[in-house]
């Protein structure tokens, strides 16, 4: 073997232990610190806005039935008014309700926001029944019709609980007099409950829905849910929607 040949190949040095050791240390609280601040920031996005106010509480808001179904809830001088659309068995609508309705229900008691609420049915395929989401939105109609706009808001604060909602594709949702026992639940009265256990809406929610299906795409939406206002969708994504409709 030529010994000019051997002293031409190039032979790393060793790396210090110790500098291998402060560079890995280094790299493991990098990595921690990413961890951490994407779990953190993770939980703070899926934290409920305004977590712990509830459900509409003020005496003063009003909810009244107006045309094709549409309920309004909120203070007569709002300041401003916001148009949903919600099926009653979509996840992302439980999901919006989980983490903004109770910051929403804060601004409507306190006179920033008056909501109106549109309700659909597309889903009503992949309930059990076949109609669940027409049924729950006959409900919702039979409470509104009431003018307690306190249970109003409860109701359709239960609905969407994820320990009430039904899952979507499911084997089975609520009959209309276990719909009618989670309404006398949010404060509603016998009255209202005999309206929802008897189906006393129905045909008229399934009119509402397509109705509310055609409003959805004049403001150029398909999907649930969607929230508009000032004649734009707004943006639900944002941790900070709600106090920037009244900003």
């Amino acid at each position: 073997m030529s010994t000019k040949s051997s002293k031409n190949k190039y032979s790393p040095e060793p790396v210090s232990s110790r500098s291998t050791y402060i560079i890995g240390g280094l790299a493991v609280l990098v990595i921690a610190a990413l961890v951490i601040g994407g779990v953190l920031w993770t939980n703070s996005k899926n934290k409920p806005q305004n977590d712990g106010y509830g459900s509409v509480q003020n005496s003063e808001v009003a909810v009244t039935v107006q045309d094709n179904g549409v309920v309004l809830l909120g203070k007569p001088s709002a300041a401003t008014t916001i148009d949903l659309f919600e099926d009653p068995l979509c996840p992302a609508c439980a999901a919006l309700e989980h983490l903004s309705g109770q910051a929403l229900a804060a601004a409507v008691d306190n006179g920033d926001v008056a909501v109106r609420y549109h309700m659909l049915n597309f889903l009503n395929r992949a309930s059990g029944s076949g109609d669940y989401s027409t049924r729950a939105g006959a409900a919702l109609l039979c409470v509104a019709q009431s003018g307690d706009a306190i249970a109003y808001s409860a109701f359709h604060t239960k609905l969407f609980a994820t320990d009430t909602q039904p899952a979507e594709g499911g084997s089975s949702d609520h009959t209309n007099d276990e719909l009618a026992q989670i309404a006398r639940d949010a404060g509603a009265s016998e009255d209202v409950a005999t309206c929802i256990s008897s189906g006393t809406n129905v045909e008229a929610a399934a009119a509402n829905a397509a109705a509310a299906s055609q409003a959805l795409k004049d403001v150029g939406s398909n999907g649930t849910p969607t929230v508009v206002a000032n004649g734009k969708i707004v943006d639900t994504g944002s941790s900070d929607w709600v106090s920037k409709l009244s900003s």
